[in-house]
């Protein structure tokens, strides 16, 4: 990919960056249900956009792009992504509410930690996608790699339990060495000097939470991404536009998680698929319009299946 269209691209997500916090959430407010959903639709809308100027770049060839995907291929490619990283970032964003209350954020700063937990997100996903990208490209066993890998998460998911324990982790027992945390709050700064001492307030401990889990989860995204393209460029605009949209959806659906109690379930069948797709890349192709259907169709039944289980245990 031309650097010419990567530096289109760092321009408008910095610039939607800066409107974001700098504009629409200067100041730090409780974010309401309502308002979320709005936030969430936007944000969806601004990834279609840019998926639309995706389908330009391939379809013309402008900035002398050379590559074997039509416009139409890499559009697929793109929104496949797109939705598949924000299905995976259903348990995600449970472990971001268990943090959070575990921490005793106060509501009207929420919005502040997810923010710039989003930025860090973006630095080490891109990290992530970049070594994933030279793997694939350099060893073709490595889809075999990533195939076991997302079977393995759709296994540990299928057991896991739910639980998360901040103050057990690794990363609050080393911070704890390496910086002094104060007690309390010191409204939304993420340091504060206390008798000319410099130190973390609970703020900046969350932030890097927020990181270290979307670091995790990303282990499982990133492999299933690189399953319904191999193109970097899609692969890294596609997880950008969906953490984009991550911290609205969190105040979207934060609270109703558990209506989609069968989501899970969807959620362990498409890891469980992709791996396998992945496994047998070289027996099986699947056309991109196709994988785009399934994981939408999959994730599509198991909210509907919540939301008959839940009306009917409220008529009985």
């Amino acid at each position: 990919m031309p650097l010419t269209v990567w530096l289109i691209f760092f321009v408008i997500y910095l610039a939607l960056l800066v409107l974001d916090l700098a504009v629409l959430n200067r100041e730090s407010q409780i974010i309401s249900v309502t308002r979320a959903l709005c936030a969430t639709l936007m944000w969806i809308a601004v990834a279609m956009l840019f998926a639309a100027l995706i389908f330009a770049l391939y379809h013309y060839h402008w900035f002398g792009i050379d590559t074997p995907l039509t416009g139409q291929q890499a559009l697929t490619q793109f929104i496949t992504g797109y939705v598949l990283e924000w299905s995976l970032s259903v348990d995600n964003i449970f472990v971001i509410a268990v943090i959070l209350t575990y921490m005793k954020i106060p509501v009207q700063h929420q919005y502040r930690v997810l923010f710039w937990g989003i930025v860090g997100s973006f630095v080490l996903r891109g990290l992530m996608i970049i070594a994933g990208a030279a793997l694939i490209h350099s060893f073709d066993w490595m889809f075999y790699i990533f195939g076991l890998i997302l079977l393995w998460s759709a296994f540990e998911l299928m057991r896991s339990n739910d639980k998360f324990d901040p103050e057990s982790s690794f990363l609050m027992r080393m911070l704890k060495h390496l910086l002094p945390v104060s007690d309390s709050f010191h409204d939304d700064h993420f340091f504060v000097t206390i008798n000319q001492r410099c130190m973390a307030t609970p703020l900046l401990v969350t932030l890097l939470f927020v990181d270290l889990a979307d670091a995790v989860f990303a282990v499982d995204s990133i492999p299933a991404i690189f399953a319904v393209t191999q193109d970097t460029f899609l692969v890294f605009t596609s997880n950008a536009f969906a953490i984009l949209g991550l911290r609205a959806l969190y105040f979207a659906v934060a609270g109703l998680i558990k209506l989609f109690k069968y989501l899970k379930i969807s959620l362990i069948i498409v890891l469980g698929l992709i791996g396998i797709k992945m496994l047998l890349h070289s027996y099986i192709q699947i056309s991109d319009s196709l994988s785009l259907a399934i994981i939408i169709g999959i994730l599509l039944a198991g909210m509907m299946l919540s939301v008959w289980s839940e009306k009917g245990e409220k008529t009985k």
